[in-house]
């Protein structure tokens, strides 16, 4: 037997400081059978929408003490609150509907207003809520997946190079050289796939903005040095020179930044690691210029460049290079997505055959909220 789920009735918030217009817009409304809440005091308005979360607000302008571009700017910069469409009714000319719009309202009515056009405008409201609270659902539901995705993918994957590394140190049996390189060969696949996994679920978390920067002081200087100590030995092993270089506009300026030092260790590892990776022949260098309210970290290398349609898309979802060994693309997005985070940039300048130079811009101080900004 069946069981038809009741449909949920649309509900509407009526904010107006005349009882006889809360009882007309009831009326009108609910003949279309919404669901309609009545408030004629707007601070008491504003203390509802937050408990009942209405899918629409039909808002007076003028009203007594907070009035209806004061109440859309609160309800506009409230975080917590999910998009709730606002319907502003107004007796006044252009000028005070501009100010409205400008405040966060969606849509506007004139008095005395003709209830066909009332309704038409607000179907037209609540078909926009619909289908944003659809996108915002699928891509809770996005997210969900895949970090349920990428830790069911992690756990066989650490548990597989797990024992590949004891077969390896002959734990079960003796290794053959050929067998090593085999076994060394199936590390190599699963860490890489695995730094892929880890590197698409941050990604996620950028765009769904539910990723929180940690942020701290901490010295940069410091922390481009350690990452270039680990990755000299890389350099070093295909021949490159690598050096690392600090200058400043102003002698004496210290190398301490705001931000979340891991993040940004992450961008900074990726960057010249793929220096490392693309450079055949000569040196990485990497420049740490100080400025009073900005960094800059110049990762410059010798390597085949790039050229400048590759470069238009470089930094996009899913975008890898079209030279040997360039990877899904996330890594480059990703960065872009961490330093972005930071209110800052990151670029590059490239000719092919004449290397590379990516610059990344980093704000001393970071002001604004820390989570990321969904994309």
């Amino acid at each position: 037997m069946l069981i038809n789920k009741p449909v949920r009735k649309d509900k509407i918030l009526v904010v107006d400081d005349i009882f006889e217009n809360l009882l007309l817009l009831e009326t009108v409304l609910e003949s279309e059978g919404y669901e309609v809440s009545l408030n004629e005091d707007s601070k008491t308005g504003l203390s509802i929408v937050e408990d009942w979360r209405p899918d629409l607000i039909l808002l007076d302008v003028m009203m007594p003490e907070l009035d209806g571009y004061e109440f859309t700017r609160r309800i506009r910069n409230n975080k917590n609150l999910p998009y709730i469409p606002i319907l502003l009714i107004t007796a006044h000319g252009q000028s005070s509907l501009v100010e409205g719009l400008d405040a966060g309202a969606d849509d506007f009515i004139r008095k005395p207003f003709d209830p066909e056009e009332l309704h038409a405008r607000v179907r037209s409201l609540l078909r926009l809520k619909h289908t944003i609270d659809e996108r915002d659902q699928m891509a809770n539901l996005r997210e969900d997946f895949v970090s349920r995705f990428t830790h069911d993918l992690r756990t066989p994957l650490v548990a597989a190079n797990r024992i590949l590394k004891l077969m390896l140190e002959g734990m079960f049996f003796e290794v053959t050289p050929e067998a090593s390189d085999v076994f060394q060969t199936m590390i190599g696949s699963n860490e890489d796939l695995l730094t892929m996994v880890n590197t698409l679920l941050e990604v996620y978390r950028h765009e769904a903005g539910s990723k929180s920067l940690k942020l701290s002081e901490f010295d940069i200087h410091e922390l481009v040095r350690e990452v270039t100590q680990e990755l000299k030995h890389l350099a070093e092993e295909k021949g490159l020179a690598m050096n690392l270089e600090v200058s400043a506009n102003i002698h004496g300026l210290e190398s301490i930044i705001v931000g979340d030092r891991i993040e940004l260790r992450r961008v900074v590892t990726n960057i010249i690691g793929n220096a490392i990776k693309f450079t055949e022949t000569g040196y990485v260098n990497v420049n740490l210029n100080l400025h009073p309210d900005i960094v800059t970290i110049e990762i410059q290398d010798t390597g085949a460049g790039i050229s400048i349609q590759e470069q238009a898309r470089l930094f996009e979802r899913f975008r890898s290079g079209k030279h040997q060994g360039s990877g899904s693309g996330l890594g480059l997005y990703l960065s872009r997505c961490i330093i972005e985070a930071h209110q800052g940039s990151i670029d590059v300048t490239s000719e092919p055959e004449q290397g590379s130079k990516f610059s990344i811009n980093i704000p001393r101080v970071k002001t604004v909220d820390n989570r990321s900004k969904q994309r």
